[in-house]
């Protein structure tokens, strides 16, 4: 990406509203169509407001977006994000996250989006008893797997690449 670009030349190629990408012109390491990104997106950190999106999901929208403006699109599943610690309220539903901190989930729509685009979404059953979310208070198509660590484990012996953050 190119650090001066201005904000209008900020694309969202997959994921509208979300990711934003710049122009970049004679770079290296572009995303290869000839490819298939197989990618686990390791999500532990909150946003610092609650009223805020979640910059860790908005990254892999991001990710999502790049890859896309290269004309790579990947298959249902290809793209996961685990979901795990401080960042586990970013899949509750509206209503519980209204509950447990008085305004709408900003996630929500996001979530719903990376969904959308073929992202499959995972949250650690630890992380839910570790905060007392219940199962009926996560989102919609989410996936709730037993840990996070075997998911993410499991996931890179198959082949997946991983990122944290």
């Amino acid at each position: 990406m190119t650090g001066g670009a201005a904000a209008q030349d900020a694309s969202h190629p997959v994921i509208a509203g979300y990711g934003a990408i710049m122009p970049a012109k004679d770079v290296a390491n572009a995303p290869d169509p000839s490819l298939r990104y197989r990618v686990a997106f390791e999500v532990t950190r909150s946003a610092s407001d609650n009223k805020e999106v979640n910059p860790a999901l908005d990254r892999v929208a991001r990710f999502v977006n790049l890859l896309g403006a290269s004309g790579v699109h990947p298959a249902q599943g290809d793209i996961v994000v685990v979901i795990h610690g401080p960042a586990t309220p970013s899949i509750l539903t509206d209503a519980a996250y209204q509950a447990r901190f008085h305004t709408e989930n900003p996630n929500a729509a996001l979530v719903a989006a990376l969904q959308q685009a073929g992202v499959s979404v995972h949250v650690c059953s630890y992380a839910l008893a570790n905060q007392k979310i219940e199962r009926s208070a996560v989102a919609k198509d989410v996936t709730i797997d037993v840990a996070a660590m075997t998911t993410l484990a499991t996931l890179q012996l198959k082949g997946w690449a991983l990122i944290s953050g």
